[in-house]
């Protein structure tokens, strides 16, 4: 079955190529008679638009979405809500010395050993752009969790080997890097800058939070609430790992250090990010996705062409030196996307 659709209940079927006409997605499951406008989700894509930071890809795309189907006079219907985003900013021609050979790093080889076809501009269904379409869906999803009052928020708590702390939430979206921790703007745009001058790519950490997550979401065994949290997240290209809570840590923990004791009031602490045997346990869910450094570079490096010719390559055209920031409301909305999804199966299964 292809992979194109997240979501059991709430189902999201993203579309669409980097360089195609258009890329969207249609919701099937929402809820009916939730405020929904395209103000609202253009919001959210402002953060992802490219062109914005001064690191990031050039590539200028408006990203304002319409709302083809499912909702009326201003509130969701119930029926399958259709949204598509137009690609204005294409410049194909930055691609065509790709056309014949697989760049290091990217999904070329093996879409093409799957497919025995790849679109080459700018990667067509692989790129990153895609998660526009995620992004929208991922507003949309949040409207469903607003009744619960559940909130997700999500920042850079790491930038090329630069640390950062999760200290005031209020200044997440003011700055480059979508980063909670003020201090740490300035040592990571030194290294960046110094990346830049090397022609090379960076990669780092994003957190993600959730807050006001009833206890008693997720399913036994198979369908785990951080299985699902973990296989959402890592369905994002350009994250290769995940960890919930303590993550990596508690396997040099003792037993002791990493239970959390339960008091009147809750957890005495959160080793466990807010999930325990899988089902969440009403306290913070914490998230964190290990960003790859971007695979466009301007190095050259060593490939072969689709005639297993070896080659020797150099990217050009416009790229982001890391995925940071703009993967922080892609990852925002996979997040938002799992949990509207598990809710709704909670409702349903009572």
């Amino acid at each position: 079955m292809p992979g194109n659709t997240f979501g059991q209940v709430f189902k999201v079927t993203t579309w669409g190529e980097s360089h195609g006409v258009a890329l969207g997605a249609v919701i099937d499951g929402c809820p009916p008679r939730l405020a929904l406008s395209a103000a609202d989700i253009n919001a959210e894509l402002a953060r992802r638009r490219p062109g914005v930071q001064a690191h990031a890809s050039p590539r200028r795309e408006p990203d304002q979405a319409e709302i083809l189907s499912g909702v009326f006079e201003g509130l969701t219907t119930g029926t399958p809500i259709s949204l598509i985003i137009y690609n204005r900013d294409v410049r194909s021609r930055d691609y065509d010395a790709l056309k014949d050979v697989f760049r290091p790093g990217h999904g070329d080889f093996t879409y093409q050993a799957k497919y025995g076809i790849r679109d080459h501009r700018g990667g067509g269904r692989a790129s990153a752009r895609e998660t526009v379409a995620r992004v929208a869906a991922g507003a949309v999803a949040q409207k469903v969790l607003d009744r619960e009052g559940i909130r997700v928020l999500a920042c850079t708590v790491e930038l090329g080997g630069v640390p950062a702390r999760f200290k005031d939430e209020t200044v997440i979206w003011d700055n480059a890097f979508f980063c909670a921790d003020p201090e740490a703007v300035a040592p990571m745009t030194a290294r960046v800058q110094e990346v830049t001058a090397l022609k090379d790519s960076l990669g780092g950490v994003v957190e993600v939070r959730v807050r006001g997550c009833p206890p008693g979401l997720g399913e036994p065994v198979f369908d785990r609430l951080d299985a699902a949290l973990a296989q959402a997240v890592m369905s994002v290209g350009a994250v290769k790992g995940v960890e919930i809570g303590a993550g990596f840590a508690a396997a040099r923990m003792l037993g002791s250090e990493h239970n959390d004791p339960l008091i009147p009031g809750g957890f005495a602490s959160n080793q466990a990010g807010g999930i325990l045997a899988g089902i969440s346990n009403g306290d913070e869910i914490i998230v964190r996705a290990a960003v790859k450094p971007i695979s466009s570079i301007g190095r050259e490096q060593q490939t072969i062409d689709v005639s297993g010719q070896p080659r020797t390559l150099t990217v050009t055209g416009r790229h982001d030196i890391s995925a940071i920031p703009r993967i922080v409301p892609v990852l925002l909305a996979m997040v938002r996307l799992t949990l509207a999804d598990f809710l709704l199966r909670q409702r349903t299964n009572a």
